[in-house]
């Protein structure tokens, strides 16, 4: 069951709209998605004012859900920023799906030794140098903790933020997976869900800024994402994480290809 917030909800329409007001193709997906989604889910947003409305920045959120993307898509929409991601060079490739893409400005990511596109990071500077925001899932896929909680996270969004020397904001959120369970195709769609979110502040990196970004850097900065991440999270459920974070490296990988995210 989820807990209610700790803080009092935003009223997404009261908060100032920047981004979002410029005509773009994201007033077409937001016009048809949001509205069918919100017969499946509405959304609390505790401390929505936190994502700020200019300037790039990293959004960094927990990942559980195939679902999630939507999600937080629709959330960032809400609270002013045209929300995009990190997305699999493949599908950039699949007839009106790729187009939706382009248009949107999402970032393509080929796969190591692929000769189409260029890294991902690379591609990413772009929307820095815009001013705008990305959506990077530090766990790189749908966490394996049994109990969903946030598990060892990638370097990528610790690495984009450091190199471009750009904020890291955390959000987490619940609820998600009662509208489509951890790898599970299918959509519920009643009774009604609430999907409970909560924005942080940004995540202090101060330590890691100009030191030299190698693999025990970006770990470590790693590790104070992810450690934010879960503190809201542990707020949302009104429980307390383990306290040692599930790492896929020790566990059993047998089944590693349907965690692909």
């Amino acid at each position: 069951m989820v807990s209610q917030p700790s803080s009092e909800p935003t009223s997404a329409s009261r908060l100032p709209r920047k981004e979002t007001s410029t005509p773009s193709i994201f007033w077409v997906l937001a016009g048809m998605v949001i509205p069918i989604f919100s017969i499946i889910a509405r959304f609390r947003i505790v401390d929505g004012h936190k994502l700020p409305r200019r300037g790039a920045y990293v959004v960094a959120p927990n990942h559980y859900s195939e679902i999630d993307p939507i999600a937080i898509g629709i959330v960032s929409w809400k609270l002013g920023r045209m929300p995009r991601f990190l997305a699999k060079g493949s599908l950039f490739r699949v007839p009106v799906v790729g187009w939706f893409l382009r248009k949107s400005g999402q970032v393509p990511v080929e796969r190591a030794g692929s000769t189409r596109g260029s890294a991902p990071l690379s591609v990413a500077q772009q929307i820095v140098d815009d001013g705008r925001i990305v959506i990077i899932y530090p766990e790189g896929s749908l966490t394996r903790d049994p109990d969903m909680w946030p598990m060892r996270g990638k370097t990528g969004a610790a690495r984009m933020a450091l190199e471009h020397d750009i904020p890291v904001i955390p959000i987490a959120h619940w609820g998600t997976q009662q509208v489509m369970a951890r790898y599970a195709k299918k959509i519920s769609f009643f009774p009604r869900k609430t999907i409970d979110v909560k924005v942080g502040d940004p995540v202090d990196l101060s330590a890691f800024r100009g030191r030299n970004l190698d693999a025990a850097t970006l770990n470590e900065a790693t590790a104070v994402i992810m450690d934010a991440i879960t503190s809201l999270l542990e707020d949302l459920r009104g429980e307390k994480a383990p306290a040692v974070r599930w790492n896929p490296a020790d566990h059993d990988q047998k089944e590693t290809g349907r965690f692909e995210g």
